[in-house]
């Protein structure tokens, strides 16, 4: 039986996990790796379960003496970007999902598209305040190695270094004390709150520049991501919109003219050191197809391609069927020539996303008919990723969805450290117990 169970203080949430009941936590239910709407029928358990909504727990931010901010209870990203505006900061993350909240962005280690210029999520998180196995609060802090629990984590560790460069791995990093509860997708407890570094809000300039098609020359945007890595002090975001997600949006709010854009986002005393040494040293680019944008256009901009994705999926009545790969720059081509294979296969789709960390998202837009085709591309793209040492699922976390293509990427190292990782923190299995520690993985 499962138990819908809503919690609007932290007592209450203790007197809950202390009862040891398998349960799944969830805040705002943005998430595009878990299946909302068929979260009962996809949970099945043979015993009581409960879905936790801890969106009405109470909410607190605060200025610490260090300058960091503490966020504790249901503080999404946008509460946080206004609470700190008037004082001229901002935070350094900035998810598509404004208002998903800011404890399960660190549960999922969620990074956003100014991770280009701020580094991801991780390395943000200073302290992570969270309830255990039994209840009771706990703080971990990212200046403190987290102990080595056995010879398998540090073969774990090892396994680990290859994705180093990358926003997440196909597995967590479990290096620092933080780490136990960043990107584990609430496997090993309960984030309460967080303490998170911010910065001062600059001025800022907001360009985009027309270039063509990717499928039909890509040699603009392999000239841009090559060049734009020597600018990542300057550049706060550099990111990509191609053709195809603009037409989702109405005619009369597509300023791309039929091509791709690549948005910018310069931090204004860098602007004209920007556009002399990176745009005009650009060879196919046309300086008259550069635009200058206002911050509101931008940003709406920005965020309403993925909205108006997800809404066309869910007219079709499919799950979203969408790509999470980051890889070398370097590589980058050879990923690109992916996703051209995919434009091929008489499928509707679309490319977004973080264009100058090689992180971008292919969205297949499939009618029922085409789903088990969509199924079989992912299937060989995964073992192309793999071939090429990149991470497949770089910011949203593996969830529910993304579970049958995370075996390819693990050794023994992997499923021994999980196991070894619940039974020291989880040893009742309550928290999420159908999340990838526990996976079976049979290659």
């Amino acid at each position: 039986m499962i138990n819908k169970r809503v919690f609007k203080n932290i007592e209450n949430l203790k007197k809950h996990i202390r009862t040891h009941e398998p349960s799944f936590y969830i805040s705002s239910q943005t998430s595009t790796v878990i299946p909302y709407d068929k979260i009962q029928k996809v949970l099945s358990p043979e015993t009581d379960y409960s879905i936790c909504d801890l969106s009405l727990m109470p909410k607190q931010m605060k200025i610490l003496e260090n300058g960091n901010l503490f966020v504790e209870g249901s503080v999404s990203w946008k509460d946080a970007s206004e609470f700190l505006k008037p004082q001229g900061l901002n935070i350094n993350t900035a998810p598509t999902a404004e208002l998903a909240l800011i404890t399960a962005g660190a549960a999922t280690s969620a990074t956003g598209e100014r991770c280009f210029h701020f580094g991801n999520l991780r390395s943000q998180l200073k302290k992570i305040y969270y309830l255990d196995s039994n209840g009771e609060e706990k703080e971990l802090d990212s200046n403190k190695k987290m102990a080595i629990l056995s010879e398998t984590h540090e073969k774990y560790n090892q396994d680990f270094n290859q994705y180093k460069e990358f926003k997440n791995a196909p597995f967590p990093r479990f290096e620092f004390e933080t780490d136990l509860l960043i990107g584990t997708e609430g496997q090993l407890g309960v984030i309460t709150g967080v303490e998170l570094e911010v910065t001062k809000n600059h001025p800022v300039n907001h360009l985009f520049m027309l270039v063509p098609k990717w499928e039909d020359n890509p040699d603009a945007h392999f000239e841009i991501i090559k060049k734009i890595q020597a600018f990542r002090e300057k550049v706060i975001l550099c990111e990509l919109i191609d053709e195809n997600a603009f037409s989702f949006l109405p005619e009369e709010d597509r300023p791309n003219k039929g091509q791709d854009a690549i948005f910018f986002e310069v931090i204004s005393e860098y602007f004209d050191d920007f556009y002399e040494n990176f745009i005009m040293g650009l060879e196919f680019v046309n300086e008259d197809e550069i635009f200058e944008l206002s911050e509101t256009r931008f940003h709406n901009l920005r965020a309403s391609i993925p909205r108006a994705v997800f809404e066309e999926n869910s007219k079709m009545g499919v799950t979203k069927m969408g790509t999470d790969v980051q890889v070398k720059i370097e590589d980058f081509p050879k990923l690109l020539e992916i996703y051209k294979f995919f434009s091929k296969i008489n499928v509707r789709y679309n490319l977004f996303g973080h264009f100058g960390d090689a992180h971008l998202h292919f969205n297949f837009m499939p009618k029922t008919t085409d789903v088990k085709t969509c199924q079989e591309e992912f299937n060989r793209l995964y073992r192309e990723v793999k071939e090429l040492n990149g991470s497949p699922f770089a910011e949203h976390g593996i969830g529910i969805i993304k579970q049958k293509f995370i075996g390819e990427f693990w050794t023994e190292n992997q499923t021994t450290f999980f196991k070894e990782l619940k039974k020291e923190h989880d040893p009742y299995n309550q928290f999420f117990p159908q999340g990838f520690m526990n996976l079976v993985v049979i290659k």
